[in-house]
């Protein structure tokens, strides 16, 4: 779908790491390119016409972002350097201030660094306490699993929409439905589910939620932060500088600016917000259900090619999303995937930052496939027939 789009496709490689970051089309390539030509000027600084056009386009892409994930309002949307930023900014700007010692934030064993770290530095500053929601035999849970770790003390559940490893799509709705009704505030990791899947953060009643441009077609070093505005209004910024203030004095009286420029200090990633807007033109012209629904079957495919291999290990057969973890037997995941690339097939190996999932993985490295709209059924079978080299062992060692 839409191959001839990208660029890099034309490198004769077979690529099947989406779940780390996307190709990206022409057409965002050319709007980043336009603005280093043509105006290559600052934002929200200038009084003068190109500056002025660097304004429009700046905010034309926050409005598309707004669009795009249905948020009431552009206050809403935050631009930062990726989910990783956001999801800092989140906890470190609204729920440093928020939760008090002994409160008690909810995570799973299967979440990305970027939602487990940051809430170890704020449990260990703050003296809250982190638990985990249990999983299940095959890596899920459910929102039955949900309420059996809840107690009187959970404040917060912090948890990815589709996970990067195990690929299961939470049932968001359900779990911020019973989340709210204990008044218990719900963060979400979007990153591996708004580039594949419509998310409406209104039909979702989602409190916080993070995501990455770079994994949904768009340029690297840009994220949003989304969060309702009655919750931002209590944020906290913890970067200060140009741009988030209104003014200030020698003596330390400063004001600073609303949102959502309070939360955007320093020169932005300007270019590559810019270029953003096409990113989003883009998928939705082709349609996120459309994404989504053909990801599901090349992943049906994969799987079902996949499992009539000798001596393979899939670990998330049944899971929803584009994603399939996986080993050979008795074969390294990084020796299997380097493997892999002297056939120009590029898959993700290790623990795709997800470390405490090993605990209930029982493994620590894996394989990983994450598909895209791009891929295509031949690739795949490219990829099964040379995992069926019955010397596959042999060349490895």
């Amino acid at each position: 779908m839409n191959r001839e789009d990208f660029p890099m496709l034309k490198h004769n490689i077979i690529y099947f790491d989406n779940g780390a970051t996307t190709f990206k089309p022409y057409c965002v390539i050319d709007k980043m390119c336009d603005y280093y030509t043509n105006y290559s000027c600052n934002a929200h600084r200038g009084d003068y016409k190109y500056s002025i056009k660097v304004d429009e386009e700046y905010e034309n892409t926050r409005n598309l972002v707004k669009k795009f994930i249905n948020a009431k309002s552009n206050k809403e949307i935050i631009f930062t350097s990726g989910a990783t930023d956001s999801l800092n900014k989140i906890i470190f700007g609204y729920f440093k201030n928020y939760l008090t010692s002994g409160d008690e934030v909810l995570l799973t064993k299967a979440e990305h660094a970027s939602n487990v770290l940051p809430w170890f530095e704020l449990a260990e500053e703050k003296n809250i306490k982190i638990n985990y929601i249990p999983l299940n035999a095959d890596l899920t849970f459910s929102v039955e699993d949900l309420k059996e770790a809840i107690t009187s003390k959970t404040k917060v559940i912090s948890i990815a929409h589709i996970t990067n490893v195990v690929g299961d799509i939470r049932d968001i709705k359900k779990i911020i439905e019973y989340a709210h009704s204990l008044n218990i505030l719900v963060v979400v990791d979007g990153a591996q589910s708004v580039p594949h899947m419509k998310v409406d953060v209104q039909d979702l009643d989602i409190d916080f939620l993070a995501f990455s441009a770079h994994k949904m077609c768009g340029p690297t070093g840009v994220g949003i932060l989304y969060g309702k505005e009655e919750l931002l209004n209590n944020i906290k910024p913890i970067e200060f500088g140009g741009g988030m203030n209104a003014m200030f004095t020698y003596d330390g009286i400063r004001q600073y600016s609303n949102l959502p420029y309070l939360l955007e200090a320093g020169t932005t990633n300007i270019a590559n917000v810019i270029a953003f807007s096409k990113t989003i033109e883009y998928l939705n012209e082709i349609g996120l259900d459309r994404i989504h629904k053909y990801e599901c079957e090349l992943k049906e495919y994969a799987i079902d090619k996949l499992k009539k291999i000798k001596d393979i290990i899939i670990y998330n057969e049944k899971s929803e999303s584009g994603i399939i973890a996986f080993n050979m037997k008795d074969v390294f995941a990084q020796d299997l995937a380097i493997y892999l690339d002297k056939y120009n097939i590029c898959v993700r190996a290790g623990n795709h930052c997800a470390k405490i999932l090993k605990d209930e993985l029982k493994i620590k490295n894996t394989c990983r496939i994450s598909l895209y709209f791009y891929n295509t059924k031949e690739e795949i079978d490219h990829l099964v027939e040379v995992l069926s080299n019955p010397n596959l062992k042999n060349e490895i060692i």
